[in-house]
């Protein structure tokens, strides 16, 4: 049976040990190596590329959002499994955006990251439990926001006005008002500060 070529990004060393000592003697994996930011993970691809990479989101020069972007525009034939502390919906569904196969939490245990790894490898999408969870709420509000949407929604959290907003985005107040309207309508809220206590709740800021 040919082993699956594991290497993982994550600038935490316990984390690292951790998981390669729950793969190093699993017959089906093979460890390619480690790297602790995107920089030498990058310098590790230009010379080998595993199958599976478990990549980190909080990484200390690129985010490993970025990354992710990054190793599939040169490598798309490298599989990449997010493996993260955080499990808010923003932040899975810009992995999977990146061009993540597969999102797990790192409390996962040694045969959940072994189905992730066997799954993401076959080219299939793999999400731990709780992250279907975490998907499946955001699904069952029916909220689904455009990216224009997302920045506004965030920058309103920051307690911007709209002429601060227009002016960031390079929009108009008005497009800015109609946007404010809309969300408000979206999230069923009547005001501002309802919108924000809504949109926290469900994970999207």
């Amino acid at each position: 049976m040919k082993k699956i070529t594991v290497f993982i990004v994550d600038d935490h060393y316990m984390v690292i040990e951790g998981i390669r000592s729950l793969l190093q003697n699993e017959p089906a994996i093979e460890w390619s190596g480690h790297a602790t930011n995107a920089s030498s993970c990058m310098a590790f691809l230009q010379r080998h590329q595993p199958q599976v990479i478990l990549m980190d989101i909080s990484l200390p020069d690129v985010n490993g959002i970025d990354l992710c972007r990054e190793v599939k525009e040169k490598y798309p034939q490298v599989m990449i499994l997010g493996l993260s502390t955080f499990n808010q919906f923003s932040y899975i569904e810009k992995m999977m955006a990146n061009g993540a196969s597969g999102y797990a939490i790192k409390n996962a245990g040694k045969q959940e990251l072994l189905n992730a790894i066997s799954a993401v490898a076959a080219g299939k999408t793999w999400l731990s439990e709780d992250v279907s969870k975490t998907l499946r709420k955001s699904a069952d509000q029916g909220i689904l926001l455009t990216r224009r949407e997302k920045e506004i929604l965030g920058l309103i959290a920051e307690g911007k006005t709209n002429t601060e907003i227009a002016t960031e985005l390079f929009i108009s107040v008005n497009t800015v008002d109609t946007h404010r309207k809309n969300l408000l309508a979206k999230f069923d809220c009547k005001n501002i500060a309802m919108l924000v206590k809504r949109a926290m709740e469900l994970e999207l800021l």
